[in-house]
């Protein structure tokens, strides 16, 4: 299980391609495209970086040697824009 939730500052809407967030205290937007945004939404649903990156592997098996690095990136990467907290 992961510890990963929204920022408190953070708002989340899902689009036709993904998801928006709009960080109220910076007033920047960010986009996920349709992967990205299937990563967060399992990670926030409590499941591993280790869980979310097998179901990549499942989803896109010529993928299978870097999931659990894009995975870890994804959240890195939110973690630094103030959108998820851990």
């Amino acid at each position: 299980m992961t510890d990963i939730a929204l920022s408190p500052f953070v708002t989340m809407i899902e689009s036709e391609d993904g998801m928006v967030f709009l960080h109220k205290r910076t007033g920047r937007y960010w986009q996920l495209n349709g992967t990205g945004s299937e990563v967060l939404r399992l990670l926030l649903s409590g499941e591993s970086l280790e869980s979310a990156a097998s179901r990549l592997r499942e989803k896109y098996p010529d993928a299978k040697d870097h999931t659990i690095s894009d995975v870890q990136e994804l959240v890195r990467q939110l973690h630094t824009a103030r959108l998820i907290t851990r």
